[in-house]
């Protein structure tokens, strides 16, 4: 074998070991930093939920524990980006501090060689949060906000979309109401091709009401070109009729399941449903772009912390370089809520405000290490 040969080969040696080195200490910063927040988050957690059910003197310490726990892989999903760009800051600082990178940059290793491992890893995270955290935390989200509406909010109405269209149950004082209709209007106002179920107590049947529309005014739906029929008695046509209910469009609206009770991989048929049954799906479409996006943020995120904690220790400024990364991550938390909001309300289309954090953090880390690099 040629000299050229070995020296490509141990070169190769060197790269997999000094990757392998890297990775596992960014691995290390990464779950202890991570489970400390976790910690955290649940204390916190806890804490908030026996406030908020002070007023419900009868619910016992052990559902406060549940549902916080419930809660928990939600937020770890959404504290991955800090997470990652804790870790990344603390792996090369230290590595920049022991000198490690110093060695390795003098043997011909450069900023985005070193880069490598941290953001495979990163990347790894991104993808197994997205395909395996997501779908956990979206069951768990879902039995929180169950809890929730039974011991805080008192909710009692559901809605459900499915293929046969969209059903709503509609609690009563001496029974509910069953409704079912082909296609709503974006705002729940109107239902066309609607058919009303009408029980007393628990499952009497009273009288079903099937109409061409049904539109929703205050404390009533109007009901036009109806047929009504009941048990034992002829059918008869009713060209308008109220029927009184305590709904309003925006409770309509709230009983639907969040885009975040819902896993990655069900969004998409979910959100077909929605727009077949009439309903916008901004909400749910911009959730499933933000999970796409994530292995990509997360990949950025340690750019950017590359790009404050690469920097000579000489310089004395550590501490606030350091600083300025953590501000630096909570900007653009706040910006990315900012451009989710403008998707949302329709200001900007929805799949630039769900794509705009990862490439806004891609580019500036990009440009901060190229000026570092190569500046």
């Amino acid at each position: 074998m040629s000299e050229l040969a070995l020296l490509q080969m141990r070169r190769l040696t060197l790269s997999t070991t000094l990757s392998l080195y890297i990775s596992r200490q960014f691995c290390i910063w990464f779950f202890g930093l991570f489970f400390s927040l976790i910690f955290i988050i649940l204390l916190v957690s806890i804490i908030d939920l026996i406030d908020r059910l002070s007023a419900q003197s009868e619910t016992p310490l052990s559902v406060v524990v549940e549902m916080a726990l419930y809660r928990l892989p939600f937020f770890a999903q959404e504290i991955l980006p800090f997470t990652i760009l804790g870790a990344g800051m603390l792996t090369f600082w230290k590595l920049t501090r022991t000198n490690e990178l110093v060695v390795a940059r003098a043997a011909g290793v450069s900023a985005w060689q070193f880069l490598l491992p941290a953001i495979g890893v990163s990347l790894i995270i991104g993808i197994a949060a997205v395909g395996l955290l997501n779908p956990v935390a979206a069951v768990l989200l879902k039995e929180f906000d169950k809890l929730e509406g039974e011991h805080i909010k008192n909710r009692t109405s559901q809605l459900s979309v499915s293929q046969s269209g969209l059903w709503l149950r509609q609690p009563e004082a001496d029974g509910q109401t069953v409704i079912h209709a082909q296609r709503a209007s974006e705002t729940g106002m109107v239902l066309n091709e609607v058919t009303f179920y009408l029980f007393q107590g628990e499952d009497q049947f009273v009288q079903r009401i099937d109409a061409r529309s049904a539109r929703l005014d205050e404390g009533a739906w109007r009901v036009r070109d109806a047929y009504v029929s009941q048990p034992g008695m002829p059918a008869r046509a009713e060209a308008e009729m109220d029927l009184p209910t305590t709904l309003t469009s925006e409770k309509i609206l709230d009983s639907f399941s969040p885009p975040e009770t819902i896993s990655f991989w069900h969004l998409p048929g979910f959100i077909e449903l929605l727009e077949r049954a009439g309903f916008r799906a901004n909400r749910h479409l911009l959730q499933f772009h933000k999970l796409l996006s994530l292995p990509v943020l997360l990949s950025a995120m340690v750019l950017l912390s590359a790009s404050f904690s690469l920097r000579p220790q000489r310089s004395g400024k550590v501490g606030i370089i350091l600083l300025t990364g953590v501000v630096t991550g909570f900007v653009l938390y706040f910006l990315t809520n900012f451009v989710f909001a403008l998707g949302l309300s329709g200001k900007i289309p929805v799949l630039l405000a769900a794509w705009s954090p990862a490439g806004i953090s891609l580019m500036i880390g990009t440009s901060l290490l190229l000026h570092l690099e190569d500046g």
